[in-house]
């Protein structure tokens, strides 16, 4: 685990004649974050670090506090799958399958991301506070990510989307730059405008060697809308925030069931849980295990009483 906290940050503004918004990240510290939780591999490492970061641009821009946003990639590749939740303030969290992911490079030496990840879907979860959440499920087009998300937003959204990712894994197996840039083009959008993005959409070829090289989010911006002149919104802080807790924990614990926890008891004594997204290991012994049960089933007794007095 890196005790360190992260200092990634989140870029918003939007081009003057209205055209376009763009979100920008550094999120090297957030790979790093994860890279010292999973012990990822460096094909691994890319590939998930370049899903949270695309999860965190996507959480930014959620509606309201409390909406939570996962991004998940089920391809047939050996990574297995990729997971990223991501909330209101773009703060997320992640895990991949197999950490120790290793599949041989591109003919051009660069990781092959695309090959861990294979061919599937890729889904879209908004939990709103609704009743039920909002699911999007479209096809991985290439396994880059990048390109995929860039497809969800024009088949699931409609919304014509540019999307630019960049993971730099060392040699030490660590993060030596990553970030990403997410331009999307609003209603009525100036024809100009967009040949101008497109136009630059070439100078972000290298996007995680810009970073590495110590570009701050504004000069990254500046690249993508050169020569479109553009308002700052603001930047925020962002990080690798994983919430869980003996609580949830103990919930999860429960959907086991008496039975299957009851033979984990009596082969081992206790009951351990590990949390995919941080590695924290949670502990629950006998006694601990008979109060969760006893609590969950209490509340099934109280819910389904509440059902028949609501019944007519």
């Amino acid at each position: 685990m890196n005790e360190s906290k992260s200092q990634a940050k989140i870029l918003r503004a939007m081009s003057q004649d209205g055209s376009a918004r763009i979100f920008v990240i550094n999120s090297t510290a957030i790979v790093n974050e994860a890279i010292g939780y999973h012990k990822t591999t460096p094909t691994a490492s890319a590939a998930l670090g370049r899903v949270l970061t695309a999860a965190s641009l996507m959480g930014v821009q959620l509606k309201e506090k409390g909406n939570v946003l996962t991004l998940s990639f089920r391809g047939d590749g050996p990574a297995g799958v990729i997971l990223a939740t991501a909330d209101y303030y773009g703060n997320v969290k992640g895990y991949i399958q197999n950490p120790d992911v290793d599949v041989p490079r591109k003919s051009n030496g660069k990781l092959n991301v695309s090959g861990a990840v294979g061919r599937g879907y890729m889904t879209v979860t908004k939990d709103l506070g609704m009743r039920e959440p909002y699911v999007s499920q479209s096809p991985i087009v290439s396994g880059e990510i990048a390109e995929d998300v860039t497809s969800y937003y024009a088949t699931s959204e409609q919304t014509p989307t540019l999307c630019a990712l960049g993971v730099l894994i060392g040699t030490d197996y660590t993060c030596l730059g990553a970030g990403g840039v997410l331009i999307q083009l609003l209603p009525f959008a100036d024809e100009g405008t967009v040949d101008l993005i497109e136009r630059n959409a070439q100078f972000l070829a290298s996007l995680s060697g810009l970073f590495a090289q110590g570009k701050s989010n504004e000069e990254i911006l500046a690249t993508a809308f050169q020569d479109i002149p553009y308002d700052l919104f603001d930047e925020i802080e962002v990080d690798y925030i994983c919430d869980c807790s003996a609580e949830r924990t103990g919930r999860a614990l429960v959907t086991l069931g008496r039975e299957e926890v009851a033979d984990i008891l009596a082969e081992r004594g206790t009951v351990e849980i590990c949390c995919h997204f941080c590695d924290k290991k949670y502990v629950f012994t006998q006694k601990e295990c008979d109060a969760l049960f006893a609590e969950a089933e209490r509340a099934a007794r109280e819910a389904a009483a509440g059902d028949e007095e609501a019944a007519p």
